[in-house]
Order: C-alpha cells, then sequence, then structure tokens
C-alpha cells in the first residue's frame, strides 16, 4: 500500500535522517519546519500518518494535534523531549495514537510508522454501513464493526482514533475479562513494543471520554487497580 508521511519538526537534521529512512522504504515524505505549514500540508497532500514535535516556534506540536483532531482521526505519532512527560500525557489525552522520546532510534520510530499505518489501512473507506460480510461485535449498547473500524455506543457514532479502536476491540472481545496493561499494548501497538503503562492509562481516560459525551452515565470501562481494565459485561 502507498502511504504518504507528514514530518513536522524543526529541527532540519531529524528531517533529513528520517525523511531518507522513509524514503527507503518507499513512502512518500513531505517535510516541514513549522506547524502553521505543515497543517496545511497534511490536508492538502492527504497524508496517512503524522510525525509530530511538541516544542516548535509559532505554534507548538499540542496545538497542531487539536487542529488535526477537529478535522480528522488520522494517526498521529508525538516526538517529545526526554524528560517532559507532561507533553506525553497532553499529547495523548488529546488524541495523539502514539509517542516517542528524543533522542530516538529511528529504526523504532519506522517500526511504530508501520504498526500504525498498517492497523489503519481499513478506515479510509468509512462507511457507517455493514454488509453482511462485516465482523461485528455487539455488546449491549456497544457496536465495533471491526471490519470498517468503526463503533457507536446507543446509536451513535463514536470518532476513535486506531489506537483507541484496537483498545476497545482488546476490551470487548470478551466483556468481564481482565486485561493487563501489557495485553492492551500488545493490542493497541503490537508485540515486543515497549510503551509506558501511563500510555494505556491516557488512551482510557481519553475513551472514557469520548463514551461520556455520547452517555454520560457511561461507566462500562472499569478500572482494577493494580492489574488492569475490563469492559463490564452486562450479561
Amino acid at each position: 500500500m502507498y502511504n504518504k508521511i507528514a514530518l513536522i519538526d524543526d529541527d532540519q537534521n531529524i528531517l533529513t535522517s528520517v525523511s531518507m529512512l522513509l524514503e527507503e522504504e518507499g513512502y512518500e515524505v513531505f517535510s516541514y519546519t513549522d506547524g502553521f505549514l505543515g497543517l496545511d500540508g497534511i490536508f492538502k497532500e492527504n497524508v496517512s500518518l503524522v510525525v509530530l514535535d511538541v516544542k516548535m516556534p509559532r505554534i507548538d506540536g499540542l496545538e497542531v494535534l487539536r487542529k488535526i483532531r477537529e478535522k480528522s482521526n488520522i494517526p498521529v505519532i508525538f516526538l517529545t523531549s526526554k524528560d517532559n512527560e507532561i507533553d506525553e500525557l497532553c499529547g495523548l489525552r488529546m488524541g495523539a495514537d502514539d509517542y516517542i522520546k528524543k533522542p530516538f532510534s529511528p529504526n523504532l520510530l519506522i517500526a511504530r510508522i508501520k504498526t500504525l499505518l498498517r492497523r489503519s489501512e481499513t478506515t479510509e473507506d468509512v462507511s457507517y454501513g455493514s454488509t453482511s460480510s462485516d465482523e461485528i461485535y455487539v455488546h449491549g449498547a456497544l457496536s465495533l464493526n471491526k471490519t470498517k473500524h468503526t463503533c457507536s455506543f446507543n446509536g451513535k457514532i463514536l470518532d476513535l482514533t486506531v489506537t483507541e479502536f484496537f483498545l476497545v476491540l482488546s476490551l470487548i472481545e470478551h466483556p468481564g475479562q481482565v486485561k493487563s496493561r501489557d495485553q492492551l499494548i500488545d493490542s493497541a501497538y503490537g508485540s515486543n513494543t515497549y510503551v509506558d503503562d501511563r500510555t494505556i492509562d491516557s488512551h482510557i481516560k481519553r475513551l472514557r471520554k469520548k463514551f461520556k459525551e455520547v452517555d454520560p452515565d457511561f461507566s462500562a470501562i472499569e478500572t482494577l487497580y493494580g492489574v488492569g481494565y475490563r469492559y463490564r459485561d452486562e450479561k
């Protein structure tokens, strides 16, 4: 599959080195040293994924992400300073799919990009209708179309990112069963991928917020402290 990737970072060295690596992998890369230019380019070029730095002049990465999420659930990977936990958590809660700390391994970034692109492939032809060939999970008020990567609750569509969708899918496949953070990381990012536990916690917090937007009384995603999360079995 042919993919376009947007890189937004005010560090020209990062743009150059990552662009070369991605182009060697067969991707078309659009590089931007400024958040405003990046926003224009993302939608003009119809890119498949965005790699976004947090600390930039004029407009920072958090604000760029907010503007992206106003229009699209395109996968976004944040690049953040090594010791800046606030940026990581804010980015995830605003809808970033993943984050990587600087300095980072280019090969790690490429692996994360491939995982997100692979998992988002079926979302390009977005259709909320279903066909007989679709794989659909229904549990109470929740309906999840695994084929089209769509999710609804009480008949209302939830706008989920790729990572959020796979987290809900992991929880709903076995309602009532507790999933550890490690299991959820495997579901959202693939096996053999290191992601901090706080990443899952932030994604779950954002998921709950999205469910509460369509049902203020939503409480089906339960926390078992020290163990993990589960989707309540309503049977």
